[in-house]
């Protein structure tokens, strides 16, 4: 996500956090901007895109020398990527500068607060709401902390915030919700940022800050407080990672560190999209709810591991809908002439929002008249612009060019269009919904305890280095995740691996089972389709008696699997169609691991680019 540092001490604040933000462009960004408080007043410069183009700005401009400061690079979640977007947002007064990471799900209440107060405020984004409380608040309270401590107490949602003021020289105030934020202790300076990435030059001291705590950096000092203005424990440690790794967290790979972040991108996709009376709002969707009970049909286009995303949106969508859905290779959907019309919906599904192959498919599909949305990670990237409507996932950049956050996040994007549009169309009844939303929430919990029991996987990964074939089984949505699994170990083990249908095994797949060839299944769980368990268990029997290695991936408590899985994967029990958001995990982990153990290049596998932006 953002890129966030402050600086408190001697050195000039300008170079020490430009310097940090350079450390933090592996995190992606699409502007960047600073401020600084110098000679009893506040300046401060921002430009969109990549770092350079502040740095010309500064150059054209320069900025006053000080010693206090904060900056930051901008990942566009509310607000497309423009100069008046990046932050730092400044109060009307220009004494307040703010920097944000997360989303804040109240900010449109605040919003029509503050505009009754008579605040203007000029930018599209959550974070300029903040800027304009705090000047409040310290106008009252004349204390930064206090105020910080006062604002946050009202805000909804995940969140870092920095702030600096005019009027408060030589400090720094953070907070944080459920959203990284780490102290750097020197001596006579202080570091605030988004990692330890952006200050690990200056100094290997570090404070972890707690949730819903308030941060104050001064020279001489750091005080941390929670949201209740109680004195806080602070957890001390000394970093022990060089630059590099410093970047990835600690983790060799940055798909090691992608894999990590999931159960906090599939939580961040879910902010703000439940309004007070339990009811689905996806503001970025702006085709009306009159135009969706239109609808006849709906079409998913997408590549890749996005096209796996989109074969198991198919089941949610049918089954809350009762509608007719159809998922096509974006690279082959124009070619084919579909048949489309104005009650046709077409969901576009692209991390990057540029793939090529998937950009023509909705161009198409607009010449045709239908509607089209974008499951997209990059705001004010192409597909979204050129949608009739867009669903924002917020997996934060994906540096790793095999996509782990980046598909789940897909997954709980597509669930919640499927969802929405049951709620409008009357297919699904709002406590239905509701229950549904509720089984979401817990995934992220479910995914970090699922993290938590891969070494196994990983000990398991290291035995099949020399192996030259592995093939993936699964049923109902657990066949798209085979196919993901298989995907996934081309991609990064350059091994031959197959996804099947597990009822098409004998239907030719089951002639290349041979002595010892490892098989992934992927068991349904026993109690919502328990007919299709009885199946793949039927079939895990066929290919272990003709000498096949089988590793099974099953639900908590399925005894069933257990005197046939040479290699047994427990995820937790999770309702049918959520399934794969547990279920993806081990398989992504096993072909890293994989991946690993043949000397292979993880995180840029060859041949491969993060972005086709060409057919």
């Amino acid at each position: 996500m953002c890129g966030i540092v402050g600086y408190v001490g001697s050195q000039s604040a300008l170079d020490v956090v430009m310097a940090g933000l350079k450390r933090l462009e592996y995190r992606g960004y699409d502007s960047a901007g600073v401020a600084v408080l110098a000679d009893g007043g506040l300046a401060a410069a921002k430009k969109a895109g990549k770092l350079v183009n502040l740095e010309k700005a500064l150059v054209e401009g320069p900025l006053p020398t000080g010693s206090t400061g904060v900056g930051h690079t901008r990942w566009a979640t509310h607000g497309g990527p423009t100069d008046g977007n990046a932050h730092p947002h400044l109060d009307n007064a220009g004494r307040v500068a703010v920097v944000h990471n997360g989303i804040i799900e109240n900010f449109a209440v605040l919003r029509a607060e503050l505009a009754e107060r008579g605040h203007e405020l000029t930018s599209e984004t959550d974070t300029e709401v903040v800027a304009h409380l705090l000047a409040e608040e310290f106008s009252a309270t004349g204390d930064l902390a206090e105020a910080m401590r006062l604002v946050c107490r009202r805000l909804e949602g995940a969140f870092t915030l920095v702030a600096v003021h005019a009027d408060a020289p030589d400090l720094v105030v953070g907070a944080r919700r459920n959203s990284p934020l780490v102290v750097g202790v020197g001596e006579g300076e202080a570091f605030l940022a988004s990692d330890v990435a952006a200050f690990i030059a200056h100094t290997r001291s570090a404070i972890e800050l707690g949730q819903d705590q308030v941060v104050e950096l001064r020279r001489d000092g750091v005080t941390v407080t929670g949201f209740d203005g109680r004195p806080a424990e602070v957890r001390s440690y000394h970093v022990d990672w060089d630059a590099s790794a410093a970047e990835k967290g600690g983790y060799d790979y940055f798909m090691l560190k992608e894999i990590a972040e999931q159960p906090k991108a599939v939580a961040d996709t879910l902010l703000g999209r439940i309004d007070p009376s339990g009811s689905l709002t996806l503001d970025e969707v702006r085709i009306s709810p009159q135009e969706l009970r239109e609808v006849d049909k709906v079409v998913i286009v997408a590549c890749g591991t996005a096209f796996h995303a989109g074969l198991i949106a198919k089941y949610a969508i049918e089954h809350w809908t009762r509608m007719p859905c159809e998922v096509e290779l974006a690279s082959e959907f124009r070619y084919r002439d579909p048949i489309l019309d104005g009650r046709s919906l077409v969901i576009a599904i692209s991390q990057s929002g540029e793939t090529m192959d998937t950009l023509m498919a909705l161009r198409h599909a607009r010449e045709q008249g239908s509607k089209v949305l974008a499951i997209c990670n990059t705001n004010g990237s192409t597909i979204p612009r050129e949608s009739d409507a867009v669903l924002y996932t917020h997996a934060g950049p994906e540096v790793a060019v095999a996509s782990t956050k980046a598909f789940l996040t897909q997954l709980v994007a597509c669930y919640l269009v499927a969802l929405y549009l049951g709620q409008v169309r009357g297919t699904k009844w709002g406590d239905e919904i509701q229950a549904v939303i509720r089984d979401l929430s817990r995934i992220s919990e479910e995914v970090d305890r699922v993290l938590e029991t891969m070494e196994p996987v990983r000990a398991l990964a290291r035995t099949l280095a020399a192996k030259d074939t592995v093939l993936f089984l699964g049923r109902h949505v657990g066949y798209p995740v085979a196919l993901e699994g298989a995907l996934k170990l081309k991609e990064l083990a350059y091994m031959h691996a197959e996804g099947f249908a597990a009822g098409e095994l004998k239907h030719g797949p089951i002639a290349l089972i041979e002595e010892d060839l490892p098989v992934v299944v992927v068991v349904p769980s026993p109690r919502g389709r328990s007919v299709l368990h009885d199946k793949i268990v039927s079939n895990i029997q066929e290919i272990r008696a003709r000498g096949a290695r089988t590793i099974v991936i099953a639900e908590e408590g399925d005894e069933a699997v257990v005197p046939y899985a040479d290699h047994l994967i427990r995820i937790p029990a999770t309702p049918t169609l959520l399934q794969p958001l547990v279920a993806t995990v081990p398989l992504q982990v096993f072909a890293c691991e994989l991946a690993t153990a043949r000397g292979n290049e993880v995180d840029q596998p060859r041949n491969l680019a993060k972005s086709v932006t060409v057919e």
